[in-house]
């Protein structure tokens, strides 16, 4: 338990590392606001949380809708008074060839993973700078350092993100904390969004060892749980026995 409780809300809740981190971040006694498209799951993991003895409410949120984002954090200050940490956490990775012209799913993923980072900083900075502080934490991939094939856009957002994350933090005077997470291969249900069946094929071999979403989870709590002077800037955590 920390001494400290926090009100986190947290994009992409529903699933995989969004999940995961509501369920770490409740035992250690924050206070959690949880978002995703997915509200029936959104449901039973707040149940799940609350009557473990934790404290979670939901609101079902679309993050590439900046107007549905705005509503999703206001619900958060509505809730517990104040939003202290933002987890930005949704994202997709339909992966495939460039050639393959797929440009609806390269629509989808700078809508989810770009825009949606920024509508989380866009609705949540102004109560931060109001209230004298907070934490955003955006989830890139190790994606972010490197290229691969078929990844082209996939990795275009994550090294967007990750642009995005340094603005951010060279831009606060210490007031806004910010820390980019890049998860190596990791369990989740990102890979399922994969249509193209060169891309999809090769995933299965890629993520032949991969991380629980715990192992994401507990790099988040590390990150928000130092003193207000201690800003966590990027952890990148992989499998031990990855290449990758």
């Amino acid at each position: 338990m920390t001494e400290t409780a926090k009100v986190v809300a947290v994009t992409g809740a529903s699933s995989g590392i969004g999940e995961a981190t509501a369920r770490r971040l409740a035992a250690d006694g924050h206070n959690l606001f949880l978002g995703a498209r997915r509200t029936d799951r959104l449901d039973a993991l707040t149940k799940e949380i609350t009557a473990a003895g934790g404290s979670a409410a939901f609101q079902r949120l679309d993050v590439t809708d900046a107007a549905d984002v705005r509503a999703f954090v206001s619900a958060t200050r509505e809730c517990y008074g104040r939003v202290d940490v933002v987890v930005n956490n949704a994202g997709v990775m339909p992966l495939s060839p460039l050639e393959a012209l797929k440009t609806d799913e390269w629509d989808r993923m700078i809508d989810v993973n770009v825009r949606g980072v920024l509508h989380g900083i866009a609705a949540a900075l102004p109560t931060m700078r109001a209230q004298g502080g907070g934490h955003f934490v955006n989830i890139a991939s190790v994606g972010a350092y490197e290229v691969s094939p078929t990844a082209a856009v996939y990795c275009a957002t994550k090294f967007a993100v990750r642009a995005i994350s340094e603005g951010l933090r060279q831009e606060s005077a210490g007031d806004i904390r910010v820390t980019l997470v890049s998860p190596g291969v990791t369990e989740s249900e990102l890979a399922d969004t994969i249509s193209d069946p060169v891309a999809r094929e090769a995933m299965r071999t890629y993520r032949a060892v991969a991380l629980p979403a715990s192992a994401i989870a507990d790099a988040i709590a590390y990150a928000i749980s130092q003193p207000p002077q201690v800003d966590v800037n990027e952890v990148v955590v992989r499998p031990a026995a990855s290449a990758q």
